[in-house]
């Protein structure tokens, strides 16, 4: 009952996009739309592509660092030492 009262649909396309995990997805589009190059996996959420042999890489994730990871990684074990030597030397009034 619906559909008669809208009248006739636009013509579509149904493209097929495929993950990194095998997963194939294929979403309509608009026969005069601009299909895009990549499209979200509804399963996994991992990019997918329209090349069924190469897919998209999936995203590479960094793993979570604490404020010392990071401050390791701007400073040598040498500089934490003159550092600290230092503080403490201000801290027993030295300086």
């Amino acid at each position: 009952m619906g559909e008669a009262e809208r009248g006739e649909s636009a013509p579509r396309l149904r493209i097929s996009f495929w993950c990194s995990n095998g997963h194939e997805t294929q979403p309509s589009f608009a026969s005069d739309a601009q299909i895009p190059e990549t499209w979200d996996c509804p399963r996994c959420g991992f990019p997918a592509g329209q090349d069924e042999e190469n897919p998209p890489a999936p995203p590479r994730t960094e793993p979570y660092k604490t404020h010392l990871a990071y401050v390791r990684e701007r400073r040598s074990a040498a500089d934490g030492e003159a550092i600290l030597a230092e503080a403490l030397a201000k801290l027993r009034g030295e300086i």
